[in-house]
């Protein structure tokens, strides 16, 4: 292989070589990895010691003087060619001589790059092919090339991702590969600012943030710092100044974090260009331009992606304007106490820019300190992570900052200013370029400034419009006019009794409206306090929901990353154990292969871990170089083996005929031999025979006898044992015949209980039916009965609570007796108990009102009805008869005297209430019980919404 890459490098067929590497690739993919890799690197080196060569023989040819005379400046070919091409001698010979093996090498490292790109057992060779072709385009400045390869790289990343089911594919979730294809980006990064290729080096940039994405480990210290010093280079080139103060900022903390070996001067430099860098940026950038929500959203997104690449969390909701920004930046240096750091005379410019209001003198007090930033700028040491950091680079910056920072202050001090003044307190820049600064500022909103170059004067305020501006001076003349006229002829002035009586008149005509107004304001306080109270009450319990929801939220957040903790130690715990239990077989797999083929053969260092597929392919390469060392051996044992038997036989042929020959002979012989003595044998054997069958003819009648005898005896004893079995096949069928038939019995007896029973749970089971039915319909009737009951209850009390309602309605609208026709019958009376129906006045039924029978049969029945029932109701207490009218109860004896008691009258019976006289709770709420019914048993009406009692 090494012959046939010499071949394609000597006739400089790159496209062969690949050919032929790909099929080598192919063979020794899953045998001998090692070997393609030896030829890999065998081909670069190949490659480029023929283009150093081609170089150095090109320069030997340009420095030598191949020249006869040494008066002749050139020869006539020499003056054509240069005629012609225009190109010098060194730039011909170049093309002819240096040019095809650059061409040559270049294609040798796209050609191994493509062949390495999906395989996981040369991640380390695909890395340092792309170093070296690094290396290449920085060492001969060839940035097209460059171009090229950090594409080639990319598509490779690209394809990776895309598909990951190839076969030895490298896994990016492994740390060591996914630290090979960093440290690749890195030195790409490096060399791409090497080549001042900013654009290619943001891409660079992009490609480290994405890689590092996929990684659960943050990179080494030493490349994050070399990552944000490269940065720091790209936003100064490209004048992103607030991406340059986050990059310094980044790189400081690092540096102070991890690299312990910083002096103190590195320290102070380092923040000095932290601090500059931050007070560099503008106070205004490309987020406060953006006027539309699209322009707004892609600001957004930019942040966002800016901010990944600086290092920075954020979150997709936040606003990325104060994430980033020139004030975040400066309170997190103030909080970090990065002021107290640097040299005095940036501290000085912080001072100046960020806390004094000197607009007249600030300028002029920066100029000084902007002129002494040249000789802050000392060495670094070698510890730094940046070789140099020049303070010098943010004069500009920092004058363009004063500057805006001066015109602010003067537009909060000043509304018109002359242009020659403005100038004069700006002696670093120009006014012409003091104006694009103010554009700038007006276009993003900082300022409000207007130049009339025409009056040569800076107006600083609000900007409006010439319409508003003619309808203020409308405005302000109609005011002045009407103080004019005011002036002029002045109003006659009132005295003060005038205006103090009419202020009185004035206050008495609109006190009761002011009175109302004043009501119905205090109304409407307190019911916008109570709806104030609701809402607040409201809003607080929404608040506690909240929170309690909030807590909910919080509390399963915090339970699902307890279970997510859970869940990644289980995997490093089962990891480990698939580690361990690895490395264990590795070991075992070691020793049997130390006891097979020995221990000194396996590259494997004493304490290292043991990777099982690392020590399989070592296993396999030893085992295939074991097999190839065996077949050496047999292939040269068996051509010595050959040469050995090819003269051998060739000896020994004559010798192998003489002894066929011997054999053949002697063979002979001993077959006559063995045939006369064969006859002689089978001669004296047949005469044997025939003497011992004539000796045996003699018994043959008493064998035959013999044996008639034992076949009649073994006859009778076969007959008696065929009976016997007979006999015993009937016994044994009838038996089983009988089992059968007991055995049919009883699983007939059995499925006819089964049915039996099954018939019995049906028809109890059909009865519970009908009894729940019974029941069922019983209960439906029973409760249709009491509800007709209760139906007809209600019905019936309806009925009795209308007619006394409607007696009620009757006894309250009788008329009143007159008062003086009680005397009389008091008197009349004598003392002595008169029934109602006799008083004058007394209660009269309406079917007896209008007879006069009627009233003269009432004295007799009122006695009879008394003596009647005397034992109905018990006699009423004194005072029982306190409704009655007080001269009727003052006329009657006592009760003792009276006899006994008259039975209650019905509510027909009862004396009308006089119009305006006092009428009982129980006459005016609710109806009397009807004539004879008993109330006693009953149970006492309902109290009364809102009664008293």
């Amino acid at each position: 292989m090494f012959r046939y890459i010499d071949l394609c490098v000597e006739l400089k067929k790159g496209r062969y070589a690949k050919d032929g590497l790909i099929h080598y690739r192919n063979v020794c993919q899953q045998v001998n990895i090692s070997s393609l890799e030896e030829v890999i690197k065998y081909f670069m080196k190949t490659a480029t010691d023929k283009a150093e060569a081609a170089q150095s023989k090109a320069a030997e040819a340009v420095i030598s003087l191949d020249v006869e005379d040494l008066e002749v400046d050139a020869t006539p070919e020499d003056l054509m060619l240069s005629y012609v091409s225009g190109e010098k001698g060194k730039d011909r010979t170049d093309r002819e001589q240096v040019t095809p093996w650059f061409k040559f090498l270049w294609e040798t490292y796209r050609c191994v790059l493509d062949i390495l790109r999906n395989n996981s057992r040369l991640e380390a060779l695909y890395a340092m092919t792309a170093t070296r072709a690094f290396q290449f385009c920085l060492t001969y400045k060839r940035s097209t090339e460059f171009r090229r390869l950090c594409d080639i790289l990319r598509n490779h990343l690209a394809n990776l991702n895309k598909y990951r089911d190839q076969r030895d594919r490298p896994d990016l979730t492994n740390p060591d590969s996914l630290q090979l294809y960093l440290e690749t980006r890195f030195e790409q990064l490096r060399v791409a600012c090497e080549l001042s290729l900013w654009q290619e080096a943001f891409r660079s940039v992009e490609d480290i943030q994405g890689l590092a994405a996929l990684g659960k480990k943050a990179p080494k210290p030493q490349l994050m710092a070399m990552y944000y010093a490269k940065l720091t280079r790209i936003f100064t080139v490209s004048e992103s100044h607030l991406y340059n103060g986050y990059a310094w900022y980044k790189l400081y903390n690092l540096a102070k974090t991890y690299n312990k070996n910083l002096t103190g001067t590195d320290v102070q430099t380092l923040a000095g260009n932290v601090l500059l860098s931050a007070l560099a940026i503008p106070p205004f950038g490309a987020a406060d331009l953006a006027r539309s929500e699209a322009a707004a959203e892609q600001e957004k997104e930019r942040s966002m992606r800016m901010a990944n690449l600086l290092g920075f969390s954020v979150d997709a909701k936040r606003d990325m304007r104060s994430a980033l920004s020139r004030k975040a930046l400066l309170a997190d240096l103030r909080a970090k106490k990065i002021v107290d750091i640097v040299p005095e005379e940036v501290r000085h410019i912080y001072t100046l820019l960020e806390s004094e209001f000197s607009p007249l003198e600030l300028c002029a007090q920066l100029a000084p300190l902007l002129e002494k930033l040249s000789s802050l700028d000392t060495p670094l040491s070698a510890a730094s992570p940046v070789q140099e950091a020049s303070l010098t680079q943010y004069k500009h910056a920092l004058q363009q900052v004063a500057v805006l920072r001066v015109l602010r202050q003067l537009s909060e001090v000043y509304s018109v200013m002359t242009i020659s003044s403005l100038a004069a307190l700006i002696p670093f820049m120009g006014f012409s370029e003091v104006e694009q600064l103010v554009v700038e500022a007006v276009k993003h909103g900082y300022l409000q400034v207007r130049i009339d170059h025409k009056n040569n004067t800076v107006h600083f305020g609000a900007l409006e419009l010439e319409s508003e501006r003619l309808r203020d001076n409308i405005s302000n003349l109609a005011r002045r006019l009407a103080h004019a006229l005011h002036t002029i002829h002045p109003a006659p002035t009132p005295s003060k009794a005038d205006l103090k009586a009419k202020a009185l008149a004035h206050a008495l005509e609109t006190a009761q409206v002011e009175n109302r107004r004043a009501q119905a304001r205090k109304v409407m306080i307190e019911k916008r306090k109570e709806d104030a109270e609701r809402q607040a009450a409201a809003l607080e319990q929404q608040e506690e929901q909240d929170r309690i929801m909030q807590e909910r939220i919080s509390a399963a957040a915090e339970e699902e990353r307890r279970k997510q903790e859970r869940l990644k130690r289980e995997e490093a715990r089962i990891a480990k154990e698939i580690e361990e239990r690895e490395q264990e077989e590795a070991r075992k797999m070691l020793a049997s292969v130390q006891t097979k083929i020995g221990s000194k053969r396996l590259n494997i260092a004493d304490g290292a871990p043991l990777d099982k597929a690392t020590l399989m392919n070592q296993v396999i390469s030893e085992q295939q170089r074991a097999r190839d060392e065996a077949e050496k051996k047999v292939h040269a044992l068996s051509r010595r083996m050959d040469h050995l038997e090819r003269a051998r036989r060739e000896e020994e042929a004559p010798l192998l005929e003489a002894a066929f020959q011997k054999k053949l002979e002697a063979d002979e012989a001993r077959f006559h031999k063995e045939q006369e003595e064969f006859r002689v044998a089978h001669r004296k054997s047949w005469e044997v025979d025939i003497e011992e069958k004539r000796r045996f003819l003699k018994t043959l009648p008493d064998k035959e006898v013999f044996e008639s005898i034992i076949r009649t005896r073994r006859t009778t004893e076969f007959a008696a044992l065929q009976v016997e079995r007979e006999r015993r096949l009937k016994e044994k069928r009838e038996r089983r015949m009988m089992e059968r038939q007991l055995s049919r019995r009883q699983e007939y007896v059995r499925r006819c209980r089964l049915i039996i029973e099954e018939r019995r749970r049906k028809e109890e089971e059909e009865k519970e039916r009908e009894e729940a039915e019974r029941r069922a319909r019983e209960e439906a009737e029973r409760l249709a009965k009491l509800e007709e009951i209760e139906r007809k209850k209600r019905e019936k009390e309806a009925e009795l609570e209308e007619k006394r309602r409607k007696e009620r309605e009757a006894l309250l609208a009788a008329p009143r007796p007159a008062p003086t026709e009680a005397a009389p019958a008091a008197s009349a009376s004598g003392g002595a108990f008169v029934p109602s129906a006799k008083r004058a006045g007394g209660y009269v039924p309406p079917s007896r009102r209008g007879s006069a029978p009627a009233a003269d049969a009432a004295p007799a029945a009122a006695p009879a009805a008394a003596a009647a029932a005397p034992s109905e109701r018990p006699a009423a207490a004194d005072g029982a008869d306190k409704w009655r009218p007080g001269g009727a109860r003052a006329a009657e004896p006592p009760a003792a005297a009276r006899g006994p008691v008259a039975p209650p009258r019905a509510a027909e019976e009862r004396p009308a209430a006089r119009p305006g006289a006092f009428v009982p709770r129980h006459l005016r709420d609710r109806a009397a019980p009807p004539p004879g019914r008993d109330t006693r048993d009953e149970p006492p009406p309902a109290r009364r919404e809102g009664s008293r009692w």
